[in-house]
């Protein structure tokens, strides 16, 4: 992966490998804005009411996206990503988990958590693209069911910026069988 941005949100065709990610989605712009919302919702836990909020603006900038609903069928799987065991206890809930179960409504898709981080990484923000893959190496470990490898996996995120993160998750999905998985993210950043 590139991690230059493509028109349709699908992985460039050159770029395309057998274990990478085939697209990222991503729904709002992380302005100053975006960032403080995000923030707020992320490390202030009586605010995680503001998924109702952020559910409807992730739904909304995601059904922008044409290329999604070509790649998007109705046993699709929605995995949130997670939170090392200690990050959630830390901070109460997975915030992410909660935007998963939100868009779960309104596709009417299953939320799953199939995969586990098994590596308490250093957080993202700082790291240049190689030391943010290097960070994100090995992090997760694959939890699901096996009998759902026909269907399409929809990775979600709250943020995305140089898309390490769906990479290793992607790797993990794709190592164990799974053919097709995609990045939705709330936010997009540089």
């Amino acid at each position: 992966m590139c991690g230059k941005a493509s028109l349709n949100g699908l992985t460039h065709p050159g770029c395309l490998k057998r274990s990478g990610i085939d697209g990222i989605f991503p729904s709002l712009v992380y302005n100053n804005f975006c960032k403080k919302l995000i923030y707020q919702y992320k490390f202030r836990p009586f605010l995680s009411d503001l998924r109702e909020v952020l559910g409807d603006l992730f739904y909304e900038g995601l059904l922008a996206h044409e290329e999604l609903y070509r790649s998007y069928t109705k046993d699709s799987i929605f995995v949130p990503i997670p939170l090392h065991t200690s990050k959630k206890i830390q901070r109460g809930y997975n915030q992410v988990e909660l935007l998963s179960k939100e868009l779960s409504k309104r596709f009417g898709n299953p939320t799953l958590p199939m995969l586990k981080r098994v590596k308490n990484t250093l957080p993202q923000f700082g790291l240049d693209k190689r030391k943010r893959l290097e960070n994100m190496k090995d992090a997760f470990i694959f939890r699901g069911m096996k009998s759902d490898f026909g269907k399409t996996i929809f990775l979600i995120d709250d943020v995305v910026t140089s898309g390490a993160t769906f990479v290793s998750a992607t790797e993990t999905l794709k190592k164990v069988g799974y053919k097709k998985v995609y990045g939705l993210a709330l936010a997009h950043g540089e």
